[in-house]
């Protein structure tokens, strides 16, 4: 089953506005690019379009290259109808994976952060997985420093399953939780903050 282009919404429209939008492909090779053009910067954020978030669009460029596929559940850009240009990026690091299992990420532009970006993000996301029968699990990893994405997955269930070698990010921490694994709030199966 594909995986639908269109917006994904916070599954709590009443909560958040917040919605995650596909990147076009051409915008993201461009973003990847040493000099992205000024088309594939206009409406993305100076952060999304520089140096901080270069190698993501490298790497999305690939993929979306090597797998089309991929290219609706990778990076989209986090969007608050009330702040003018995006607010980062997330979305998930492929396709599930021959077991069911789903990566989430999220990159919040440090000027926004601590403002409930990446928890409504990762709601989102969690709300998509659950909504797809293909997908059993879904995989966070955390560099072992960074704990505010530690605390955030972790008020989730994520559940903490080891740890690998990243040959770009180093060192992380893997966590897992299953789709089917009952969340703090049942209504929607997530965590409310």
């Amino acid at each position: 089953m594909t995986m639908t282009s269109t917006p994904w919404h916070h599954p709590r429209p009443e909560q958040s506005r917040l919605h995650l939008d596909v990147v076009p492909s051409i915008v993201v090779h461009e973003l990847a690019s040493d000099r992205p053009s000024a088309l594939a910067a206009q409406g993305i954020s100076p952060y999304i379009a520089g140096i901080e978030c270069r190698s993501l669009c490298r790497m999305r460029s690939k993929q979306i290259d090597d797998t089309p596929a991929d290219a609706p559940w990778i990076t989209r850009l986090m969007v608050d109808p009330d702040v003018m240009l995006p607010v980062g990026v997330a979305g998930f690091h492929g396709a599930p994976d021959e077991r069911g299992m789903v990566e989430i990420g999220y990159r919040v532009d440090p000027e926004l952060r601590r403002r409930g970006y990446a928890r409504r993000s990762v709601e989102t996301l969690l709300a998509v997985a659950q909504s797809r029968h293909e997908v059993t699990t879904v995989r966070a990893t955390v560099a072992p420093g960074n704990a505010p994405s530690s605390t955030l997955v972790k008020s989730f269930g994520f559940v903490e399953m080891g740890e690998q070698w990243d040959d770009e990010d180093g060192l992380e921490i893997i966590y897992e939780i299953s789709t089917s694994t009952p969340h703090r709030d049942q209504a929607v199966r997530i965590a409310p903050r």
